[in-house]
């Protein structure tokens, strides 16, 4: 573990509101600032987001937390001391420096910490994963695989699951958390937007770790295989087919398109729809092509069809989203 920092060690040990009312003598947990809900416990985000897809917190100390969970998803990270809380009935006590990501349907209940242990909680909405997605990634194959990693971080059905990263030896993820806590208690005006970038960094970051300690198992396989099928649709989008992707890999047209469906949510037309769209919109921005030699050039011989998956994907004609890009400019 690195040296601390002790501008933000200074700052995280004083003693927030809450926890004062505690040491006076409040040792039940004040559910009002966490829920609205009258029977189970669960931590409502409206408590904390507002308007915004991430908050950061420091968890109070001095009290359990009785068994809850959230609509959001939750990230613990220990900055100084240590974390003992039980998640799905599992102990597990987070060292300095570690994380551990929560989905938002998991249940677990928290051991009081003592004056020393430093928790931040990371309340963040589902959605800004999509912000991270639209974001920080550029290109086809890129941003798939993202999109891919992201959703294989959790399985999002109503099934509790959680993410443990023993990452205290990681300088650049220990970094990225600083800033992000100096970015908490030294609010700007660029804060808010700061955060989430930094925010998104981390996850990636997180991404790279987790695949780094599963790289002989079934999820490294399904990377391999989508990487493979990611980079046949860029290589050939305007004649893409299933069963050239079939033959490329060596396997049915029916296995393909099972594993694509299963893998990323999506139709193998779909993915080449997306690229197609990508490829259209780019020419809308570079060239000076005409609307039928544009559709014509990702794959489309049928203008009315292009111009009607564009709309529904940009909410916009191509010819309006040109339009659009002159008044810009």
């Amino acid at each position: 573990m690195r040296d601390l920092d002790t501008f933000l060690f200074q700052e995280l040990m004083k003693e927030t509101e809450e926890e004062r009312a505690i040491l006076e003598g409040n040792q039940a947990v004040n559910k009002k600032i966490y829920t609205n809900l009258t029977s189970d416990f669960v931590i409502q985000s409206e408590k904390f987001l507002e308007d915004n897809l991430i908050m950061i917190r420091k968890h109070p100390r001095y009290i359990d937390f009785p068994r809850h969970s959230h609509d959001y998803i939750e990230m613990n990270y220990v900055f100084h001391g240590k974390f003992h809380q039980k998640v799905a009935n599992e102990p597990i006590t987070l060292k300095q420096g570690d994380i551990l990501l929560l989905n938002q349907y998991i249940e677990h209940e928290l051991q009081a910490c003592e004056e020393e242990d430093i928790i931040i909680n990371f309340i963040i909405h589902p959605g800004f994963f999509d912000y991270i997605l639209s974001h920080l990634s550029t290109g086809f194959i890129q941003s798939q695989m993202l999109h891919f990693l992201m959703n294989s971080m959790f399985d999002y059905t109503k099934k509790g699951e959680y993410l443990y990263y023993p990452v205290s030896d990681s300088d650049r993820i220990q970094d990225i958390m600083n800033q992000l806590l100096k970015e908490m208690m030294e609010e700007s005006i660029l804060s808010k937007t700061k955060i989430k970038f930094l925010m998104g960094l981390l996850i990636i970051e997180l991404i790279e770790q987790k695949n780094q300690t599963n790289q002989n198992s079934l999820k490294s396989e399904h990377h391999a295989f989508l990487t493979e099928v990611f980079r046949y649709i860029e290589e050939h989008y305007q004649e893409a087919n299933l069963q050239a992707l079939a033959n490329r890999v060596n396997q049915t047209a029916y296995w393909v398109s099972k594993q694509i469906k299963a893998l990323t949510n999506q139709n193998f037309k779909d993915l080449v729809q997306e690229k197609r769209l990508l490829m259209a919109k780019n020419l809308l921005v570079y060239s000076d092509l005409s609307m039928q030699s544009i559709a014509e050039e990702v794959g489309y011989e049928n203008i009315s069809y292009f111009y009607r998956l564009f709309k529904n994907k940009y909410g916009m004609t191509p010819k309006a989203y040109k339009m659009q890009l002159i008044k810009q400019d």
